[in-house]
């Protein structure tokens, strides 16, 4: 049965959901860190195995971020990820002031546009918005 398990900041589950679907290793401080200044997680579970998960980071008035949206490969194209963007989009939806509008934004990976289009997210660059970009920081250590 797939659950959803709220706010869960367990840092093991964290760290294995994105070793199984290859995503670069972070150092274990900073992978806390990330997970104790989101403003809210869902963790999915299929019975007790962690299968999922989904973060919002941002200042929850003006912009929130889904990040780490993340499905473990054998549960992927079953609809989990559907279900899980769909939870994000509703508490995004959740906090925003009333009268007002909140943008909810996200960095997806190449080849993965049209999930998120089916979800209401829109590509850019458009003729109004220009492309998104990045910047990595990098401190080494002394």
């Amino acid at each position: 049965m797939i659950t959803f398990v709220e706010d869960n900041r367990d840092v093991d589950i964290y760290l294995g959901l994105r070793k199984q679907v290859g995503w670069i290793e972070l150092d274990r401080k900073q992978a806390q860190q990330a997970l104790d200044n989101s403003i809210k997680i869902y963790t999915v579970y299929d019975g007790n195995k962690p299968i999922g998960m989904g973060r919002i980071v941002g200042d929850g008035a003006v912009i929130c971020y889904i990040q780490d949206l993340i499905i473990i490969p054998e549960y992927q194209s079953k609809h989990i990820g559907s279900l899980l963007i769909e939870k994000l989009i509703q508490y995004v939806n959740s906090i925003t002031v009333k009268g007002t509008r909140m943008m909810l934004c996200l960095m997806c990976a190449k080849g993965r546009e049209v999930f998120y289009e089916k979800h209401g997210f829109t590509a850019r660059p458009t003729r109004q918005l220009g492309p998104g970009m990045i910047q990595y920081i990098r401190v080494e250590e002394s």
